[in-house]
């Protein structure tokens, strides 16, 4: 416990933002009803001084990212990017293999967004802003049709409505001679998982307390469909396990 005496300068200054500004959900309610999405970062930089960027905890935008966000905002506007310790010191060779040699992905559509039921229009175009982490075609789960959307840095997010078999079939078509990642969220992983569909998984686990959340293993035999553990890898962050199917 630290204390301080009343009347001690504590704070020189003090930013206040949110994490993210791209939430169609926010209008109407916060962001105008019949602003277009590309005037939320402006109308959003009136309000707050700063903000946190979800995406850079995944993988940095490139330069040119960057410069439309600043033209965006006034003079003192803080960007506040999400940057785990170990990228600090540069990526670690588990953090390195998170997002290499993956020709394809495949996301539920809660890993996508917050939007349930039938798509109201295209301005909901994911959490990371326009350049996602992804860099290569990525296929969403859903039940309702939407035409691909093209983003910044390689990304297209494809919208399958046939279910998990067809995603993957069409992922693989896609990755050609790399891997298809599956990236969540708990529930997509688990369809997989009973379709004997996944080779290998990695878990990282960090000394963190989220609370309530899916169970990932609830009703899963590991070892029944073949899974056994190949690596373990403690480091200063998380503790890695790597499983693969023997």
């Amino acid at each position: 416990m630290s204390t301080v005496a009343k009347g001690s300068p504590t704070v020189n200054r003090l930013s206040v933002g949110t994490s993210g500004w791209s939430y169609p959900s926010w209008r109407p309610g916060f962001y105008p009803a019949g602003l277009d999405p590309s005037g939320f970062l402006a109308f959003y930089a009136e309000r707050f001084s700063t903000v946190e960027l979800n995406t850079t905890g995944y993988r940095l935008p490139g330069e040119e990212q960057f410069r439309r966000w600043a033209e965006q905002v006034p003079d003192g506007f803080e960007f506040a990017p999400k940057l785990p310790g170990h990228r600090l010191r540069g990526l670690d060779e588990f953090a390195a293999r998170g997002m290499a040699n993956f020709g394809a992905f495949i996301l539920g559509r809660n890993m996508f967004g917050p939007v349930r039921g039938p798509w109201p229009d295209n301005s909901w175009r994911g959490w990371w802003g326009d350049n996602p982490p992804y860099h290569a075609p990525t296929f969403v789960l859903t039940h309702y049709e939407r035409a691909p959307l093209v983003m910044d840095g390689g990304t297209t997010f494809h919208f399958v409505t046939g279910g998990i078999e067809e995603a993957l079939k069409l992922a693989r078509q896609a990755a050609g001679d790399k891997d298809v990642k599956i990236g969540g969220g708990v529930s997509t992983v688990r369809q997989y998982l009973q379709a004997n569909l996944i080779d290998s998984l990695h878990f990282a686990l960090s000394p963190v307390v989220l609370g309530q959340g899916e169970a990932l293993f609830t009703g899963l035999d590991l070892r029944a469909l073949g899974f056994i553990v190949t690596e373990h890898k403690a480091t200063e962050h998380a503790t890695h396990l790597v499983l693969e199917r023997g």
